[in-house]
């Protein structure tokens, strides 16, 4: 059955999203090993493309396994609710890092900003979100519990 394998190549981008994730965090490590600084846009930028990348998958992983599984399909379903609520938080403290130019807490995904990485994340978090209101409800986005308890 194609996918069971844990070394195929089924999701070929995910082996790589994994590695550039640790090699952020080594660079990172690398450069203050006493005391990480602060988040910085382009960082926040780069984890935002992963969580985003990963949210899709597990879109793809819920739609596919849930037919067959459908208790294992809705813990996907819950991760991949969860996944976004963190994408969001990620966004969300981007616009509140300082930046030279105003109006920085604001989104403008419809317009050429200042700064690349604002276009950027915008941009593909209203993709995502997009995505994310065709599939979920309200009720799902605020709902604490978990699935397991329903098996």
């Amino acid at each position: 059955m194609p996918g069971t394998d844990p070394t195929s190549d089924a999701h070929p981008y995910l082996r790589a999203a994994t590695a550039g994730i640790r090699h952020h965090a080594r660079t990172r490590t690398q450069a203050a090993p006493d005391a990480p600084g602060p988040a910085d846009r382009p960082h926040l930028d780069m984890l935002h493309a992963h969580l985003t990348a990963v949210h899709q998958l597990l879109d793809q992983l819920a739609d596919a396994t849930h037919p067959p599984h459908p208790a294992a399909g809705r813990h996907l379903a819950t991760a991949h609710t969860r996944l976004w609520q963190a994408a969001t938080a990620v966004h969300d403290a981007f616009h509140f890092l300082p930046t030279a130019w105003q109006d920085a807490t604001r989104c403008w995904p419809e317009r050429l900003p200042d700064e690349p990485p604002v276009l950027t994340i915008c941009q593909r978090h209203l993709a995502a979100g997009h995505a994310m209101r065709r599939k979920t409800t309200p009720t799902d986005l605020i709902r604490t519990t978990t699935t397991a308890s329903r098996r």
